[in-house]
């Protein structure tokens, strides 16, 4: 059903593509061809302005008079340099920009040769006898950037032969023709003897190919791959070529591709809709009791599917929903049975631990040392006593940043003197975070992390070094742990986050920062072999120390 409803569309939406390319094809020719008339319609214009002005230089009469005459003195001559010669070719050098030289060639061994302007005929490029008078010859000389013009000058005397070359800025001349198009083409203007007086090639970025686009092109055309407009410039008896890929021309046809592409898959998307609300209407109720029932083989109890119809199927949604509300009840009473019980069960152990008992202890230590006159034990019983009293906080899951910077501090004390001093410590803290709250026992692993694994391994040279800051940064408080120890592979600072190992490890208090402040939150690792570690912590800035949650 799906295929037969589409067959016609697909078949008009081709019949659509094929015609609308082929008018935009026919478009681009006529506009190619119209292009390639104007600029040729203005070349030619140019150049009959430029015969103009090699007419203006043969016919001058005063010119001819100074040509012809014999120079029996320099005094003579300079005055027909000044008055004569300079001014009509100094006049016609400033005229219009694409003039960039006149040149006078004569036979007349009288006058002598000056810099450019005048010049003896054996200089001349082409014979004098190659010329006619009235009659321009034209020479481009691409590589010199010149476009020449020679003409032989009429002469009422017939004493000596002279003759004008205009040379021409070639770049200025031709540059209409580069710039007609941003795509592929090329463009080729040729004389009567096939003769190359112009050739332009634009190349399209897609082409890796280092052949000129007119060469290219050509071969595209017997291949007819390619469309080529010819038009005569007369005046000149020249001949333009341009030339353009059929595929650069019909470029224009892929947005009609496009859109003919989107109305046929709107159409597929159509059917397929009508087709699968049919099937789905049927098929659907079945369907998503099949998905709950093995949701709830996964663990879950809930009934998320609903059915209003009062069929067969409806009454089975029913029956299914009482049924698993049923179960749901006699499986919460259970549950919460246990619970109580395990609460119940962790009240009794903690009560076993009896903190005051501990904190007594440890004062009775600490004054028979004092009387014993043992500094040292003494230091070490006030350091546990603080350790453990900020430890066990009152079976509080929060504390204050002040009460966890307090613990971490009397652990690197104990731990210094554990070492006999063998590694210096650093430890500041902003003043201005004290305030605030926090889960506690976030710090304290990390610090034992940095000693055990980190500075009882290092095996360079050095004093042993433990950094530990505290500071605030916008919404956030930023906790530091540094230490020059014996650092870990790229491989083990991957994966100490994600995995579990023995003790309450870093896992334990990433997971727990994630479970009670975000997953944007927790901590980052960055170390080097034989250089140590830095592990930073992160946790958003909190003041009420009732709102807590159990982690």
């Amino acid at each position: 059903m799906l295929l037969a409803s589409l067959l016609p569309v697909i078949l008009l939406g081709i019949f659509c593509y094929f015609q609308c390319r082929n008018l935009l094809i026919q478009r681009e020719e006529e506009m190619l061809s119209q292009t390639l008339e104007q600029n040729v319609t203005i070349l030619t214009g140019n150049l009959n302005l430029y015969k103009s002005y090699m007419d203006s230089i043969v016919w001058d009469d005063n010119l001819q008079q100074a040509l012809e005459a014999d120079y029996e003195d320099n005094l003579q001559m300079y005055v027909a340099y000044r008055d004569i010669i300079d001014p009509v070719i100094f006049n016609m050098e400033n005229l219009d920009s694409a003039v960039k030289q006149v040149t006078i060639y004569s036979t007349n061994d009288t006058l002598y040769p000056h810099g450019t302007n005048f010049l003896p005929a054996e200089r001349m490029d082409s014979g004098m006898d190659e010329l006619e008078r009235g009659r321009v010859l034209w020479d481009a000389r691409p590589d010199a950037n010149e476009l020449n013009m020679y003409c032989k000058m009429f002469s009422e005397y017939g004493r000596y032969e002279n003759a004008i070359r205009i040379s021409l800025d070639y770049s200025k001349v031709f540059s209409i023709f580069t710039n007609l198009f941003s795509d592929d083409y090329g463009i080729e203007i040729t004389d009567n003897d096939g003769n190359t007086i112009f050739s332009f090639a634009q190349k399209n970025a897609d082409h890796n190919t280092q052949e000129s686009a007119v060469k290219r092109t050509a071969d595209e055309e017997r291949e007819k791959d390619c469309v080529v407009k010819t038009e005569k410039i007369s005046s000149v008896n020249w001949r333009a070529e341009l030339q353009r890929p059929v595929s650069e021309i019909s470029a224009a046809a892929r947005s009609i591709t496009v859109l003919v592409l989107i109305v046929i898959l709107g159409c597929c998307a159509l059917v397929a809709f009508l087709s699968l609300t049919l099937t789905r209407s049927i098929t659907k109720p079945v369907n998503e009791l099949v998905e709950n029932i093995e949701q709830i083989e996964l663990g879950s109890m809930s009934v998320d599917v609903v059915n209003e119809s009062q069929d067969e199927i409806g009454h089975l949604f029913r029956s299914f929903k009482r049924m698993m509300e049923r179960l749901n009840d006699m499986i919460n009473q259970v549950y919460q049975s246990r619970i109580l019980q395990q609460q119940y069960e962790m009240k009794a152990l903690q009560a076993q631990i009896n903190p005051h008992f501990l904190y007594n202890s440890l004062s009775l230590i600490n004054w028979k040392a004092i009387m014993a006159e043992q500094t040292e034990i003494s230091e070490m019983a006030q350091l546990l006593s603080t350790f453990y009293r900020t430890t066990l906080n009152k079976g509080k899951n929060t504390i204050s940043v002040k009460g966890e910077w307090d613990n971490t501090c009397s652990y690197v004390k104990i731990q210094q003197m554990l070492h006999s001093g063998k590694f210096e410590a650093v430890l500041e803290i902003d003043e201005n975070i004290l305030n605030y709250h926090m889960i506690n026992l976030l710090l304290q692993p990390l610090v034992e992390n940095a000693i055990i694994h980190g500075l009882d391994h290092k095996e360079t040279e050095g004093k042993k070094r433990l950094e530990v800051y505290g500071r605030e940064q916008k919404d956030e408080l930023v906790f530091t742990v540094r230490d020059n120890g014996c650092g870990m592979s790229e491989k083990t600072m991957e994966n100490i986050l994600i995995e579990q190992t023995n003790g309450y490890g870093v896992q334990n208090v990433h997971h727990r920062i994630q479970l009670y402040y975000g997953e944007e939150y927790g901590l980052s690792y960055q170390s080097k072999m034989n250089e140590g570690t830095t592990v930073t912590l992160t946790i958003p800035k909190r003041t009420d120390p009732d709102n807590e949650k159990t982690v």
